[in-house]
């Protein structure tokens, strides 16, 4: 993990499921927890209800209603936000990410969070882990009307806070939103390496990669 050029960096974007918290407690509730409860209300087999499920979630992946708990509600006919209550205890912090958001904070960046979780799953995990404080603004994708995958968002983001892109970090765990980052001029753009801590290391493709937050914090 190569030292970053802080003298270079202004504005420190982040995203939240996945780098800043474990993604084990997303990928556990879309994966395992959901599909169980549609099973029984549907009084079919786990293994078919995942069939049924797979579809639905490849043809919405990336765009603003895979993110959107309302969607899911209504498409599943299921209480989403009840559920995700249920596996609640699952939330977890990234170990140090805290320590980097301290000191990043510290060294007088401008510290934005912005993710496509819906403002129900945003609210649910800041009520469980504290990282409001931390942060100037806490923006959901949903605030604007489109995915971060989006260009559209990236416009969005700068009309809303006016930031410098070349002078910018961004932290993400999905490939394709660092694309879209990248293509919008985000000068420095890290994937990470283990976004969900029960599954090992993945393949970050052309991006440098976070493994230890403490690596990052070198040079501030």
């Amino acid at each position: 993990m190569p030292s970053l050029p802080w003298h270079a960096i202004d504005t420190v974007l982040l995203d939240m499921d996945g780098t800043l918290l474990d993604l084990h407690y997303d990928n556990h509730f879309w994966m395992e927890h959901l599909p169980q409860h549609y099973a029984e209300l549907h009084g079919v087999s786990r293994a078919m209800a995942e069939m049924e499920l797979q579809p639905l979630f490849e043809r919405n992946a990336g765009q603003l209603q895979w993110y959107c708990l309302d969607f899911w509600s209504a498409e599943l006919n299921l209480p989403v936000r009840e559920l995700k209550l249920e596996t609640a205890h699952l939330i977890a912090l990234r170990p140090d990410a805290d320590t980097f958001l301290q000191a990043v904070k510290q060294a007088g960046k401008r510290v934005i969070l912005i993710t496509n979780a819906h403002r129900d799953s945003l609210s649910l995990k800041l009520e469980r882990i504290e990282l409001a404080p931390y942060f100037e603004r806490l923006i959901s994708s949903h605030d604007y009307g489109f995915a971060k995958e989006n260009p559209q968002f990236w416009d969005a983001l700068q009309a809303d806070i006016d930031f410098d892109p070349a002078r910018s970090l961004f932290i993400d765990d999905t490939l394709p939103i660092l694309r879209s980052a990248g293509a919008f001029g985000v000068g420095h753009l890290l994937a990470v390496k283990e976004p969900d801590s029960k599954k090992g290391p993945k393949d970050t493709g052309e991006f440098a990669a976070v493994g230890d937050y403490r690596d990052l914090i070198v040079g501030l």
